[in-house]
C-alpha cells in the first residue's frame, strides 16, 4: 500500500480555504519520491516522462534534480513548445504524424538539434521526407523502438502492442535502412516494458502468483532479446542512448548493460495504480480535492463532479481512490460521475455541505487534463500555483 496514502492534516489545513474542485501537490512527498527514483535507477540516468506530470514547472523542478537527465515527451507538438521554452535533449516517445509538427521540426536547426523522433516502420521516415525533402532541412534524429512484450507461447502477447519490431534482426534491418537514408541520423533505440512497469504485482493468491512469475520470465527474456538487438544495431549506428523501463520496472531494467538510461515519471506522484505494486512505495504527493454538494439520505453526501477516470482496461482500479475522510466508498449504482458522485458510509454522515473530499487519480498525469493550476504545498502553506498544460492554453 502507498505510503502516506491519506493526506496529512498539515497539507488540509493548507489548503481548507479554497474552493473546490482543486488539486494539490505535497512538495515533501514529491521530494522523497525523486529521491527514490533515483535510487531505484542505480546509477542510471533518468529520463523524465513528462506525459505522466503535464506541469512545466514541475517538470522544470524535477530535471534539473540530479540522477535525471532529458525528456520523454509524448507528442511531437509538446516536444516543440517545452524546447521553445528553455528544455533540451527531448526524445518524442511516439511517431510523429502531424504534418504541420514535422514542418515546423524541420524548418528549426535548433529544435531539430534538440528534439529525437520515434520510428518504428519506414512509412514514417517517408512522411517526413514528404513534408520536408532530404537536403533542404536539418538532418532528423531518429530514435528506433523494439518491442518489449513478452510472448510466452504462438498467439500470446502480454504488454503494450507497441512496436512491429521484435527481433535484433529486424532491429539491424530497419537501423541500415535509417542509415542509407539521407537525412537521418539514428541517435537511439528505445524498449518499453509495460507488462512490468505497469502491472501491478501486490495481490495474493494465485493471480498475484502469475503475475509475478510473468515478470520474472518476462524481464529475463527481454533483457537477452534487447542486448542481442542493440548490440545488432550498434554494428549499424553509434548510439547516444538506450532507454528502457519505466516507474515499476526501474530496478530490473536498470540492471541491464545494454541500458544507458531508464525513463520515469508516473512514480514522482504516486498514484492510486501503485497501491498494488510489491517493490516499491511511493509516496502520495498528488490529490484532487472536491465539494460535497447534497446529502441525499443517511450515510450518503454527494460530490459535485468527480467522474476522472484513468485511460485503459474498465474497472475498479481505473476509478479515483477516496482518500479522505477514511471509510468512504462509491455508491454502486453510480459510481464517479460526470456531474456528480455519490459517496456512502459512516464517514459520509459526518460530511456537511461545503465540506472537501480528497482524492488521488489512478494514474499520475491524467488530473493535469481536468485542471489548470496545481497548489503546491511546503512547509505547511501553498508555497506556489503551478499551472498545468491546460492552464497554459496546451493541449497534446
Amino acid at each position: 500500500m502507498t505510503a502516506w496514502a491519506t493526506p496529512p492534516a498539515v497539507l488540509r489545513s493548507a489548503v481548507s480555504e479554497l474552493d473546490p474542485p482543486f488539486g494539490v501537490l505535497d512538495d515533501a512527498a514529491l521530494r522523497a519520491n525523486a529521491a527514490d527514483l533515483v535510487r531505484r535507477a542505480g546509477g542510471r540516468p533518468i529520463r523524465l516522462a513528462t506525459k505522466s506530470l503535464r506541469i512545466r514547472e514541475l517538470i522544470r523542478r524535477t530535471v534539473d534534480t540530479p540522477g535525471f537527465s532529458g525528456l520523454l515527451a509524448y507528442a511531437l507538438p509538446e516536444a516543440l513548445w517545452l524546447q521553445r521554452n528553455g528544455f533540451h535533449d527531448i526524445v518524442v516517445g511516439y511517431p510523429a504524424v502531424s504534418r504541420a509538427a514535422l514542418a515546423t521540426l524541420t524548418s528549426d536547426p535548433a529544435a531539430a538539434a534538440e528534439i529525437t523522433v520515434m520510428i518504428d516502420d519506414t512509412t514514417q521516415l517517408d512522411l517526413i521526407d514528404r513534408v520536408c525533402p532530404p537536403g533542404s532541412r536539418p538532418e532528423v534524429r531518429v530514435c528506433l523502438e523494439l518491442d518489449a512484450g513478452y510472448r510466452p507461447v504462438p498467439g500470446v502477447h502480454l504488454g503494450a502492442l507497441r512496436s512491429p519490431v521484435r527481433t535484433p534482426a529486424a532491429a539491424k534491418a530497419l537501423a541500415r535502412t535509417i542509415a542509407g537514408r539521407p537525412g537521418f541520423r539514428l541517435v537511439g533505440m528505445m524498449a518499453y516494458e509495460g507488462q512490468i512497469a505497469g502491472v501491478g504485482n501486490a495481490a495474493g493468491g494465485p493471480r498475484g502468483a502469475a503475475v509475478r512469475t510473468m515478470q520474472r520470465r518476462s524481464a529475463a527474456e527481454l533483457a537477452d532479446r534487447r542486448t542481442a538487438a542493440v548490440s545488432a544495431v550498434r554494428e549499424v549506428a553509434d548510439l547516444e542512448f538506450v532507454n528502457g523501463g519505466g516507474t515499476g520496472s526501474l530496478e530490473s531494467t536498470a540492471a541491464e548493460d545494454a541500458v544507458t538510461e531508464v525513463a520515469a515519471g508516473s512514480g514522482l506522484l504516486g498514484p492510486g495504480l501503485f497501491d498494488h505494486y510489491r517493490g516499491f512505495h511511493p509516496a502520495a504527493a498528488s490529490f484532487f480535492v472536491l465539494p460535497v454538494v447534497r446529502r441525499p439520505g443517511r450515510r450518503v453526501a454527494t460530490l459535485a463532479g468527480g467522474g476522472w477516470v484513468a485511460s485503459g482496461p474498465p474497472g475498479r482500479d481505473r476509478m479515483p481512490v477516496l482518500a479522505d475522510p477514511p471509510g468512504l466508498r462509491y455508491a454502486r449504482q453510480e459510481g464517479p460521475g460526470e456531474v456528480q458522485t455519490p459517496v456512502r458510509g459512516k464517514a459520509a454522515d459526518r460530511l456537511r455541505i461545503g465540506d472537501q473530499v480528497w482524492l488521488r487519480h489512478a494514474k499520475a498525469g491524467e488530473p493535469a487534463e481536468h485542471l489548470t493550476e496545481l497548489h503546491l504545498v511546503a512547509d505547511g502553506a501553498v508555497a506556489a500555483v503551478w499551472p498545468t498544460y491546460r492552464g497554459e492554453g496546451q493541449a497534446f
